[in-house]
């Protein structure tokens, strides 16, 4: 059993280093069973096809992201609202170092959009629909946003986050704002824009305004009412 848990574990390992240097459309299930030193064979026996070692990558790219939570959760001595700037640190470092994971969830969520609408739910490749994996996932990819809710209804309860906030859409709307801040990341990194935005500039100011949104401190400002009389 341990031996088959190992070869696994090295079948997946392999899997992120080709999809790192050669992208997942152009690695084969082959490359990853040559990498390995074992038959293409051999690979197809712990997983059906590619379709589904991706999915096997995808969950175990969740179990790591939710560890991330669970470190943060498990930090002494801070209020709600840090505990979410560290986790908004965490995400966006887990992004950059382990690339291949962060676009396996966020490919997955992809996917789930179209799982959850039976019209478009054709529109995903059957071999995912046929792999156990996917269906793991269906059963815990709700975890980490469980665990960022904590965090969330942590800081109402401190005050440091502002008391008429629902956990599980703010967290959701956090974890949303992440996402968009790694796929602009691109757009504000080039040197060719127009906009003189450095990235570390842009860092600092999104984590800012996310805690100021969640404090509170952000107000409308209101046109002053200027009564009149006609008369």
């Amino acid at each position: 059993m341990a031996g088959e848990k190992n070869k696994e574990k090295l079948i997946l390992d392999s899997a992120v280093a080709l999809f790192t240097t050669k992208g997942y459309n152009a690695t084969r299930m082959e490359d990853v069973a040559k990498r390995v030193g074992i038959s293409k064979g051999l690979t197809y026996f712990y997983y059906k096809n590619k379709e589904d070692l991706f999915m096997a990558l995808t969950k175990k790219a969740f179990d790591q992201f939710k560890e991330e939570f669970r470190e943060v959760l498990r930090s002494k001595g801070k209020n709600g609202l840090e505990m979410l700037t560290d986790l908004m640190e965490k995400i966006i470092n887990f992004s950059i170092e382990q690339p291949v994971y962060y676009h396996a969830i966020v490919n997955f969520l992809d996917v789930l959009k179209k799982y959850n609408d039976r019209s478009l739910r054709k529109e995903i490749d059957p071999m995912i629909l046929d792999s156990i994996h996917f269906h793991k996932l269906l059963e815990i990819h709700h975890e980490p946003v469980k665990l960022g809710m904590q965090m969330v209804s942590l800081g109402i309860k401190d005050g440091s986050i502002r008391p008429e906030l629902q956990p599980e859409i703010t967290f959701y709307t956090v974890w949303s704002m992440i996402i968009g801040f790694g796929k602009m990341s691109g757009l504000v990194g080039f040197e060719g824009k127009e906009t003189k935005i450095s990235a570390e500039a842009w860092k600092i100011g999104y984590i800012k305004l996310m805690q100021e949104m969640l404090r509170g401190t952000i107000q409308a400002n209101r046109p002053a009412i200027v009564q009149t009389s006609l008369f």
